[in-house]
C-alpha cells in the first residue's frame, strides 16, 4: 500500500476529507460525476465488491491490517494514516468507524436498463431525509425488490448518512434518477409496470387487497416525509394503495411503510416452494 502518515493537514491529497460536505464532493470535476465517501471497512468492502474505484483511504493506524487485503488490487491508491485527534480536526467529526474512503462515483444506468428484467421497483419522490433513504434501500435489499428510482429532488443515496443507515446496501441495490412525472410515467408504462402510489386518498385500495392479486410488474411510489406524494405523482398512478392502520394512527414513517408494502407484495408474489 502507498501509506502516507499525516504530518500536514494542507496536503492536497487530504482535500477530499477536509470538512467537505457530500454535496461539495458531488461537484468535484475530477473524476466526472464526482466522489462519495464510504465510511467503515464494511461499507468500503461493499463498495469495492460493487466495482467502485477508490481514490484514497483515510484511517487510524490500528485499521491498516483490516484495509490492506481490500486494497490488494489498488496498489497506487494512497492510504492516509493519522491519530484520532488529527483525523477529527481534518474531517470535523470523530472517526469511530475505522476508515473512510473517497470513492469515484459510478455512472448511473439508464432507467430502461434497470426496468428491463425487474418485477418490483420502488420510486422515491422528493424524500429529503438521508436516514429514510438509507432505511428504504435496506428494506429493498432485504425484501427482494429489484431497483430503486429516485426523483430529481430526492436526497442522494450516496450521502454518507444514507450509506451508513443502509448498511451499505445502497452500493448493491441498482438505482438511478428518473425525470419528472410527465416523462417518467410513460417510461414505466412502456416497460409494463403498473404505478402504485402509497398514499392516503379517497378511493384507495387496501394493501391487503392489492397484494392478494398484484400485477406482474409494480412500481411502488413513496412520497416526501411532510407533504406525501405530489399531485402529479397521484395523477400518474394507476392505483392508490394504503396501509390499513389502527387506533387513530393514519400513517407510518415512509421507511417503515416501504418495508410493510414490500413485504406484503413479496410474500404473495413468490412462487411456491417445490
Amino acid at each position: 500500500m502507498r501509506i502516507h502518515r499525516i504530518t500536514d493537514l494542507s496536503d492536497e491529497g487530504l482535500a477530499d476529507y477536509s470538512r467537505l460536505t457530500d454535496v461539495a464532493l458531488r461537484r468535484v470535476s475530477e473524476p466526472a460525476g464526482g466522489l462519495y465517501i464510504a465510511e467503515s471497512t464494511k461499507v468500503i468492502t461493499r463498495a469495492l465488491a460493487a466495482g467502485h474505484t477508490p481514490r484514497s483511504v483515510l484511517l487510524q493506524e490500528q485499521w491498516l491490517a483490516d484495509i490492506e487485503p481490500l486494497l490488494a488490487g489498488f496498489a497506487d491508491v494512497p492510504v492516509f494514516v493519522g491519530e484520532s485527534a488529527v483525523l477529527e480536526e481534518l474531517t470535523g467529526y470523530h472517526l469511530h468507524r475505522g476508515a473512510l474512503a473517497a470513492m469515484h462515483r459510478p455512472e448511473l444506468p439508464a432507467v430502461t436498463e434497470l426496468l428491463r428484467d425487474a418485477r418490483r421497483v420502488v420510486v422515491l419522490e422528493d424524500i429529503v431525509d438521508h436516514t429514510n433513504v438509507g432505511a428504504i434501500f435496506r428494506s429493498v435489499a432485504g425484501l427482494g425488490a429489484d431497483a430503486v428510482l429516485i426523483s430529481p429532488r430526492c436526497a442522494d443515496p450516496l450521502y454518507r448518512r444514507s450509506v451508513r443507515v443502509s448498511m451499505g446496501t445502497v452500493l448493491q441495490v441498482p438505482w438511478t434518477r428518473i425525470p419528472e412525472w410527465d416523462s417518467a410515467a410513460p417510461i414505466l408504462h412502456d416497460a409494463g409496470f403498473e404505478i402504485a402510489a402509497l398514499a392516503l386518498a379517497e378511493g384507495a385500495v387496501s394493501l391487503d387487497d392489492y397484494a392478494a392479486d398484484p400485477p406482474e410488474r409494480v412500481a411502488m411510489v413513496l412520497g416526501s416525509e411532510g407533504d406525501g406524494l405530489s399531485r402529479r405523482a397521484l395523477a400518474a398512478a394507476d392505483r392508490v394503495v394504503t396501509i390499513p392502520m389502527l387506533h387513530g394512527v393514519d400513517s407510518l414513517n415512509v421507511a417503515s411503510a416501504s418495508a410493510v408494502a414490500l413485504w406484503a407484495l413479496r410474500a404473495r408474489s413468490q412462487a411456491s416452494p417445490e
